[in-house]
């Protein structure tokens, strides 16, 4: 038998610790759950997800570098309409306005200070194609 499969933390690269921590927390309403600015890193989380945020020194051993894309999948339109308003409230920088797409996603696309991605999204078409999935 399988085990469970835990939710995915992906590492967000950053430019300046503080200021992502102060975006995070002010305009996507995360809460800061650790932070250890010695070693460039901290963890937020809000609801399920949880994110850690990783500066450049953090990151150097293993090169990676962003920007990245996250994938928000709620659990409703009506989910993401709200998310998008909270974070309009919130003065995040949202790029788009959420929008029911041809290919069954009903979607909005936000940007952190170093310009990682969020692409929030509920996928109502594959229920309506008759598919499995979430």
């Amino acid at each position: 038998m399988t085990p469970h499969f835990p939710a995915p933390v992906p590492e967000i690269p950053v430019s300046d610790i503080n200021v992502s921590i102060s975006c995070y927390q002010h305009n996507f309403g995360f809460a800061v759950d650790w932070r250890a600015d010695a070693l460039g890193l901290a963890s937020v989380s809000r609801g399920d997800c949880r994110i850690f945020l990783a500066n450049s020194t953090y990151r150097a051993e293993r090169g990676n570098v962003g920007p990245v894309m996250t994938w928000l999948n709620m659990n409703s339109n009506a989910d993401v309409d709200a998310l998008y308003k909270d974070w309009l409230d919130n003065n995040a920088q949202v790029l788009s306005v959420p929008e029911s797409k041809p290919w069954g996603l009903h979607e909005f696309t936000a940007v952190d200070p170093d310009g990682n991605l969020f692409r929030v999204f509920h996928d109502f078409g594959t229920a309506a194609r008759g598919e499995h999935g979430r």
